[in-house]
């Protein structure tokens, strides 16, 4: 979806944000049980794609969905049973029963999953509200419709309905397309003619006429609405792209291509579908092809020591005992391109970032539209970057900042500061006396600091006085400039919250926005805080990192080993542990990895292979598993934890199990009523396998991995 700092609304809606499915696992205590010794191919086929927020569902032959990515809400957990029609939203889905009724599954704050009675043709699942077509060709909305009139729909019979990011078209029974909602963009201005299918992007909106060509109309600052002459048969908006499907089915897609949304491959396809930040096409084999979205890799973390991490929006950087610097991760505007010579810091922002040169130069890199890149003469003793501003502590303690001010975030105030940190919209000052200065991002009080007295932090947007007090200000989103009293000891600023830690009891406090508990510390001493975008990561006195908020697709499931340091980006966090290995995790959507099985068959796949599934109790009472190939190292898929509150019964899975790059399948497991997890794994394009060992106690010795039976795979 596009970026708009100054919507903070609209800008949660459109975000990507990550995998959600727990890791799963199990092992342990034998029963007497055959194990199956071949398994049942299944002979499935996709033959419809749908493509939403940050997760997609495939509609099979079979009449069953399967959905992957994203998870958070349930959107990918697709009802059984049998559909005609099935439309993936923002953060919802909903299918069409094969007698007309609508069932919706997912996000439901605003009733957009609560699909009426009845009985409909079609169905369309937008942002937050979702809409069907009836028999007698009249539309119909539920969900969010404050104050954008989304829901409104117009009177009239129509052929076909398609839902945007806050607005909706709908094809007339006469050809005529007609649009509604929110239409800041021209997104629901229509033009004249006829046309024989449309559908909705974020902030724009895209028609196919009779003879095959596509007019595009709304926002288009990426290109997105100029679509390019000759013939379609088909036509898909998404977030800030859009893809056409040619008649001799090759895909072409234009507009945004920051996470490679637009890089479609080649061959033949017999439908696409667009979403947010991904595409996915039908080959006409049935098998699915997805890309874009997890194309960043920010939490790919390059091998070797580091002796120090920082971790931005989309991308992370991590600074070598030699005193280079090395980036890894979004590099669409040379955020990670870092230029020769040696530094002695670095710090990841929004799509830029800036080192501190031996000498005390800040040298910037990257995205420099609001100028957060033109860093000023003259010596530094530190630099943060924040989303797109940033400010760095002269010797004198004195802080500057430079880049976007629409929020006061680089109006830093007076005096001395013992350090500072920059977020999204907000900034921090650790004064010497330990009290907190924050200034920007007057709305959700991210800048509204308790009293007492803080500590120093290396991440985001913060300052540091001489003097302890930590100082902030500028136009406060939720509080996050409204500075606390009391001395920290350090101070780090978030997307719209702030986090300091206290000098004395080493307690974490945090204020500002507080929507997903990203201000809700958890009690306990830390030695050092870093506040992301809607959750915090904390490091414990022992090592051990525990991190609260928008806890979903394993942002908040740090490493479970002793680190010296974290930092926490937009959707990921980075720990560097003793002997200066980097550690990321993220919120990982999964929308492009498609199910193994629906993919392209591999011959590699073909071959034979056998494990075990192994799993141990960690302290925090989370179950961490992994695949055990019969001759190899062990595997961590990125989901391998399985919570300690599951719902009893329901079978939980982990992300795709690959060994040279092969997809084996996943591991599945569910809590019993007697307290212990049974485990199972399924093959890609195979079904659940249930070894003689697959029950982990429900009591087991913590950190002693603990084996199933073996498991063999393919071959049959």
């Amino acid at each position: 979806m596009p970026d708009d700092e100054r919507n903070p609304m609209l800008n949660r809606v459109r975000r990507f944000a990550t995998f959600a499915l727990v890791a799963l696992l199990a092992i342990a205590a034998i029963i007497a049980l055959d194990m199956p010794s071949a398994q049942a191919q299944r002979s499935e086929r996709a033959v419809a794609i749908t493509v939403g927020g940050q997760h997609a569902c495939a509609l099979l032959d079979s009449g069953e969905i399967e959905c992957w990515g994203l998870n958070n809400y349930g959107q990918a957990d697709a009802p059984d049973g049998s559909f005609s029609t099935v439309s993936a939203g923002g953060r919802h889905s909903c299918g069409l029963r094969p007698n007309g009724a609508v069932e919706c599954w997912g996000l439901n704050n605003y009733g957009q999953a609560d699909a009426p009675d009845g009985s409909f043709s079609t169905v369309s699942a937008g942002a937050q509200h979702s809409c069907g077509l009836r028999p007698n060709g009249a539309v119909e909305c539920w969900g969010w419709d404050f104050p954008l009139l989304q829901v409104n729909a117009p009177s009239g019979s129509f052929s076909a309905v398609s839902e945007g990011g806050f607005h909706t078209c709908g094809l007339h029974t006469s050809g005529a397309v007609e649009c509604w909602g929110y239409s800041a963009h021209g997104q629901t201005d229509a033009p004249d003619g006829v046309f024989s299918a449309v559908s909705t992007g974020s902030f724009h909106s895209c028609g196919l006429r009779p003879d095959g060509t596509v007019e595009c109309w709304g926002a288009n600052h990426s290109g997105q609405a100029d679509a390019p002459g000759g013939s379609f048969s088909a036509v898909s908006a998404g977030g800030t792209h859009t893809c056409g499907l040619r008649a001799s089915g090759k895909i072409e897609c234009w507009g945004s291509n920051a996470t490679s949304e637009a890089d479609r491959p080649g061959g033949s396809f017999s439908a696409v579908s667009a979403g947010g930040m991904h595409s996915c096409g039908l080959r006409e084999s049935g098998a699915v092809e997805c890309w874009g979205s997890n194309a960043a890799r920010e939490a790919d973390a390059p091998g070797g020591a580091f002796n120090a991490v920082s971790a931005g929006w989309w991308h992370s950087c991590g600074l070598r005992p030699s005193s280079k610097v090395e980036c890894w991760g979004g590099n669409w505007v040379g955020q990670a391109d870092v230029p020769g010579g040696m530094f002695s810091a670095v710090s990841a922002g929004g799509n830029h970032t800036c080192g501190l040169r031996l000498n005390g130069a800040v040298k910037c890199w990257g995205a420099n539209h609001s100028g957060q890149a033109d860093a000023p003469d003259g010596m530094f003793s530190a630099v943060s970057a924040g989303r797109s501003h940033t400010c760095g502590l002269r010797e004198s303690g004195a802080v500057e900042c430079w880049g976007a001010n629409h929020s006061g975030q680089a109006d830093a105030p007076d005096g001395a500061f013992n350090a500072v940190s920059a977020g999204a919209q907000h900034s921090c000052g650790l004064r010497p006396n330990g009290a907190v200065e924050c200034w920007g991002g007057h709305y959700s009080s991210p800048t509204d600091a308790p009293g007492g007295s803080f500590s120093e932090d290396q991440s985001m947007t913060v300052c540091l006085v001489a003097d302890g007090s930590v100082g902030c200000e500028g136009w406060s989103y939720s509080g996050t400039a409204d500075t606390p009293g009391g001395a920290f000891s350090a101070v780090s600023t978030g997307w719209h919250h702030t986090c300091g830690l206290r000098p004395s009891s080493a307690v974490v406090e945090c204020w500002g926005s507080n929507w997903a508990g990203q201000a809700d510390a958890p009690s306990g001493s830390f030695s050092a805080v870093s506040a992301g975008d809607g959750y915090s990561c904390g490091l414990r006195t022992n090592g051990a990192i525990e991190c609260w908020g928008y806890t979903f697709d394993g942002q908040a499931q740090p490493p479970a080993h002793k680190q010296i340091a974290i930092s926490s980006g937009a959707d990921h966090a980075c720990a560097l542990s003793e002997d200066g290995v980097i550690s990321c995790w993220m919120i990982y959507n999964g929308a492009a990895d498609v199910p193994a099985w629906l993919r392209e068959p591999s011959a590699e796949a073909d071959a034979p292979t056998s494990g075990r599934i192994i799993a141990r109790r960690l302290v925090d009472g989370r179950t961490e598993f992994a695949w055990l190939p019969s001759s190899g190292e062990r595997v961590l898929p990125r989901a391998r934890y399985f919570p300690t509150s599951a719902t009893v019964g329901r079978w939980l899975r982990s992300s795709p199990i690959e060994v040279d790059g092969v997809a084996l399948g996943r591991i599945e497991a569910r809590l019993r009523s007697d307290g212990r997890i049974e485990f199972a794994f399924t093959p890609a394009g195979g079904e659940r396998i249930l070894p003689p060992a697959r029950y982990f106690p429900a009591s087991p010795t913590v950190d002693r991995w603990l084996r199933s039976t073996e498991i063999e795979i393919g071959g049959g």
